[in-house]
């Protein structure tokens, strides 16, 4: 922590809004360097062969984003195929689904019709039946 005698408080207004102040620190030593220095710093010298190195460095990191994007290419390209088959073969799946249906209702039609048919047979037997032995009975009863 700074002593007091480092530090100057100086009221400079007040206001309805409120008060100002402006605090003042104690003057910076002599041998004290500023923050920011004054020159750039010097660059380096950079030789040929790590200008050759930093170039290959690049080109490998160039090559292995290349190769990277081929391959997630290539799975996503997978990917789409495998879901284009899937859906190849649940289409095909559906129409033989909707065959299949198509010839039960069909055969079901026809054995409705076989038996609706055979029981109009049935039905005019009867009736012939009941007909002759109204018939008996009449001339059996004279």
């Amino acid at each position: 922590m700074a002593a007091s005698e480092d530090i100057q408080v100086k009221e400079l207004d007040k206001r309805a809004s409120g008060q100002a102040f402006e605090v003042i620190l104690a003057a910076p030593a002599p041998d004290a360097k500023g923050d920011f220095p004054l020159s750039p710093p010097k660059k380096k010298d950079v030789s040929l062969e790590e200008i050759q190195r930093k170039l290959d460095a690049a080109e490998e990191r160039r090559k292995v984003k290349i190769f990277l994007n081929l391959n997630h290419e290539a799975e996503v390209l997978k990917h789409l195929k495998a879901m284009e088959e899937n859906n190849n073969f649940s289409k095909m799946a559906e129409e033989k689904l909707n065959q299949k249906m198509e010839a039960n209702k069909e055969n079901r039609t026809a054995l409705m019709a076989a038996m609706n048919e055979k029981f109009k047979e049935k039905d005019k037997k009867l009736e012939e039946v009941r007909k002759n032995k109204e018939t008996k009975e009449g001339t059996s009863d004279d």
